[in-house]
């Protein structure tokens, strides 16, 4: 499908879009908080995916090339509103579940905003090292590393140290 997408077929390119719109759509929530900006974030990310696809010279990481263009959509539209570009909480629609889940988000408050990215795409997006690799543009080592010092620091806070992962 994205090789008929990239190669020109229009009806492709909304099957790719189609299929990968939710996962956009909670990318941009994550980012902006707002239900709102989150739509008209996921509708000009289809404009500019659709106005630069052939760009995409790899197919399989479509996903990721949107992810891509997505954060970065995202965080223009942050710096564009002088708030900070990142993950700051887990979405509402798990986050009325337990008061677990109300410690967790409080423990990723804690992370800089790097950090919180990186499980936002793990864990949340359930991306694999690779792509998070190729979307953060850094070497999968790196990653896992920084994955790794991050759980870390939310098990330091969620065992009273209040421990804080830096970038």
């Amino acid at each position: 499908m994205a090789e008929r997408a990239i190669s020109g077929d229009a009806e492709a390119f909304v099957q790719l879009m189609e299929l990968h719109k939710a996962s956009l759509y909670r990318t941009a929530y994550a980012f902006l908080k707002s239900e709102h900006a989150a739509v008209e974030a996921v509708q000009e990310v289809t404009a500019r995916a659709f106005r630069n696809i052939r760009r995409l010279k790899e197919p399989s990481y479509a996903k990721t090339w949107l992810t891509r263009i997505m954060i970065n959509y995202c965080q223009d539209e942050l710096k564009k509103a002088r708030r900070e570009p990142v993950t700051d909480r887990i979405p509402e629609s798990i986050a009325h579940t337990g008061d677990d889940l109300l410690i967790i988000e409080e423990a990723l408050h804690t992370l800089p905003g790097p950090s919180r990215r990186l499980i936002h795409l793990k864990y949340f997006e359930d991306m694999k090292i690779k792509e998070i690799a190729a979307i953060e543009k850094i070497p999968e080592g790196t990653v896992k590393s920084r994955l790794n010092k991050t759980l870390r620091s939310l098990r330091d806070f969620m065992n009273g140290k209040g421990g804080r992962a830096d970038d």
